[in-house]
């Protein structure tokens, strides 16, 4: 029995017509039509695929001389796979629209943090503002403290309210009919969105160390320079903000459609934008402060944002450039 006689055998055991194969395999009805023809024959990724389910093993479909259907261990659990309805698909991605403007406002406060204890500490030094450096210190610690508790916070929120479904990101799962072509159509309609968003995004951390220049060729004042560090810290924010939208929002549709990152294969190979973009600002945030704090050098210690924002652009064009590799592979 030939490779396109076993998939016909096997697609109506399951009752499955070939549209259901198709959606289930991710490939156009005319794909299956032309593999039980005969006329083409599935890649080997496609052949593991159908292998596993099917619940057969691999042997049986390439080699016509089995006749006996080979069974793979585990075959008996292939009809518990969890589908996904159109209606829990439609949720899901609101969720996490809602979610991933929530998710960037709180990485934006974690990036803005610092602004209150450098303009403090700054302002501590000049003897005109009658400031001491310990009210400074402690004033700017509380603030910066508040507002990475509200982020944290908000982060805490927004993963309650994705937690039911994260069966997405680590499970193999089915999609019924009419889920894969209404997610594709949307993702189709936001790819313009996703690519404008990730433009605007590094180029605003690029330009971010502009504000700087012009600090030091308008003024010499230290102040003036934190007020110019404080922008862009602010543009900063305002970038990482653009990447985070446009990557959760992508993220959200390639979990569903299990491409990219979120492949059957790659199931636990998944990173996710806003966990690196939360570590990265919390890590430098650190830094910065335990090395300012040992060192008590709050006038130069500073060159660490202008720095952790171009690299972190370098890091996000990275990532993207990466994850369109992946997709192509």
């Amino acid at each position: 029995m030939i490779l396109a006689d076993k998939i016909i055998q096997l697609r109506k055991k399951n009752g499955w017509s070939q549209e259901d194969l198709a959606e289930k395999m991710m490939v156009t009805r005319q794909s299956v039509s032309k593999w039980e023809g005969a006329q083409s024959i599935p890649d080997i990724e496609k052949i593991m695929q159908l292998s596993t389910l099917f619940g057969v093993s691999t042997d049986y479909l390439l080699k016509d001389e089995l006749e006996d259907v080979a069974y793979i261990e585990g075959c008996d659990k292939i009809s518990s796979v969890r589908r996904v309805s159109i209606e829990e698909a439609n949720a899901f991605l609101q969720i996490k629209a809602y979610t991933a403007k929530w998710i960037g406002l709180a990485t934006l406060l974690s990036i803005l943090s610092p602004i209150c204890l450098i303009l403090l500490g700054v302002a501590s030094e000049n003897p005109a503002y009658q400031l001491s450096e310990n009210v400074a210190g402690g004033v700017g610690m509380i603030v910066l403290l508040l507002q990475v508790t509200v982020a944290v916070g908000i982060f805490i929120f927004c993963g309650s309210k994705t937690s039911p479904y994260e069966y997405l990101e680590k499970e193999v799962f089915e999609l019924e009919y009419g889920v894969l072509g209404m997610v594709q159509e949307r993702q189709k309609n936001y790819r313009d969105t996703h690519a404008l968003y990730n433009i605007t995004g590094t180029c605003l951390c690029i330009l971010s160390v502009i504000p700087l220049f012009v600090g030091a060729f308008l003024s010499e004042s230290d102040f003036f320079m934190v007020i110019m560090l404080s922008v862009m810290l602010v543009i900063i924010g305002i970038g990482v903000f653009f990447f985070i939208v446009a990557g959760i929002n992508w993220e959200s549709m390639q979990k569903l459609l299990q491409e990219g990152e979120y492949t059957r294969q790659r199931k636990q190979n998944v990173h996710l934008t806003n966990t690196v973009s939360s570590v990265y600002w919390l890590a430098v945030t650190a830094g910065y402060l335990a090395y300012s704090f040992i060192t008590n050098d709050w006038e130069r210690s500073w060159i660490v944002w202008p720095v952790a924002g171009v690299l972190y652009a370098a890091v996000m064009i990275i990532c993207s450039g990466f994850n369109r590799n992946k997709k192509m592979d």
